[in-house]
Order: C-alpha cells, then structure tokens, then sequence
C-alpha cells in the first residue's frame, strides 16, 4: 500500500511538473482562463450562497441556544459566529463542498478527452496537453475559489442575521456588535491563504485522476469518485498543518 501511495505521488509531481510549463500561445490560454473563471464561479455560485446561508443560520441558532448564562454578554454570539465562519467553516466546508462540484466536473472533463483520444490528438500536434488543459484550471481556482470563499463568509453572516431577526434571541444591534467585535484582518487572510491552497489542491488532484485515465467509461467513474476522495483527505490534512502554522 505505501509503495502504491509512493507511485501515484510520484506520477502526480511529474503530472506537475508538465503542468508548469509554458504555454504555446498566450492569446489562448488567457482565453481558456477567462472561460474557466467563468464556468467555476457561475456554476458555483448558486450553491455556494445557499450552503453558505443555511450553515451561519444553523451556528447562529446553536450558538445562541447554549449562551444562556446572564454572565455572557449577548455580543458573544456574533463573535462566535464570525470567528468560526471565517476562520474554519466557510474556507474548509465549501472548499469540501468545491470539491464534489468542481473537482468532479474537471476529472469528467479530461477524462473525458483521455477516453475518447481527444488528447493523444493534442500531443500528435505537438501541444503540452497537461499544461494547455489544466494550467488555466489552476490559475483561475487561484482567483475563483478566494472570491466564492469571501462571498460565502458573507451569506453566512448574513444567515446568522436572519435568523436573529427571526427568532429574536438577541437584538441585531447586539449581533452586529459581535461580528464587528476584536475583529482581526489576519483572520481573513489566514482563510484566503487556506482558499488558495485549497483551491490548487482541487483542480490539480481532479485533473491528475481524469488525465492518467486507462479505459472506458467505466474506468472514469471509478477515477471521479478517487479524485473526490483523496482531494478531500488533503484539504482536511492541509486544513491542520496550515492551522497549526499560521495560528501558532
């Protein structure tokens, strides 16, 4: 089993390495990253502001239900809320969420290509087909996924205020003064940084699973469902280490 995992990290930094090349033309491959800027934050947007607001109404509610002490004031729950949306739920839960969206519809993509010789036909024409297909992936989930981070972490604050609104548990003047208290901008970019990395992890694990590809269709279900699992078990990895070096 090491021996396997040793393999296909190997095959997966050469994957990379072929990946980070330059590419033919500019002209297309700024095209290619317009296009999947596009098609990542359009096609995610959707279910990312639904998760987003159902998850800060869901923390708002728990948190507000185990602050009952008189001793507590009622600003706590805005700050507990804030703090654990932007620091942990929206970078990691819609990363996880990204993952089955947009890491699966890459794996299909190239695999796709691989299953029906679309890139053995880019290589006969003398193109990189990694970095030509995947580069523009990476580049554009560097600059998609922060902005569908920074958008969620604001429907989920929003979520919160409306169920405050709705339940009446706190004021809303309280609320908002614990999201607006001891407020740290370090907390965004440790989020964003987490984003990014996330983000790199996403495309660049999905696109390896569909590209090395050896079969029909049968064979590319089983690589969709291999890329959705180790994606998600390295952003959960990463999710640590990064904690605990940018937080210690």
């Amino acid at each position: 089993m090491i021996y396997s995992f040793l393999e296909h990290l190997g095959n997966y930094f050469i994957f990379l390495r072929r990946v980070f090349s330059r590419p033919e033309k500019w002209s297309e491959f700024f095209k290619k990253m317009i296009d999947e800027m596009y098609a990542m934050g359009v096609g995610s947007l959707i279910i990312v502001m639904i998760v987003s607001t159902a998850m800060g109404s869901v923390i708002t509610l728990q948190t507000s239900l185990q602050v009952e002490s008189s001793w507590i004031p009622s600003w706590t729950i805005g700050f507990t809320v804030r703090t654990s949306v932007i620091m942990e739920l929206c970078p990691t839960i819609i990363s996880l969420l990204l993952v089955g969206n947009l890491g699966s519809r890459i794996t299909a993509e190239i695999g796709s290509m691989r299953v029906t010789e679309q890139i053995d036909a880019l290589e006969v024409m003398g193109i990189n087909p990694a970095s030509y297909l995947v580069l523009p992936k990476i580049l554009a989930s560097f600059i998609v996924n922060p902005a569908l981070i920074l958008i969620s972490i604001f429907f989920a604050l929003f979520g919160g205020y409306l169920t405050v609104l709705a339940t009446g548990y706190i004021s809303v003047y309280d609320y908002v003064d614990g999201l607006t208290s001891f407020f740290r901008m370090y907390d965004v970019w440790y989020a964003l940084t987490k984003t990014v990395i996330f983000g790199f992890i996403i495309t660049s694990v999905a696109a390896f699973y569909g590209y090395k590809i050896e079969g029909g269709a049968l064979e590319l279900g089983k690589a969709n469902t291999q890329g959705v699992v180790v994606a998600s078990f390295f952003v959960l990895i990463l999710n640590l280490l990064i904690t605990n070096i940018m937080l210690n």
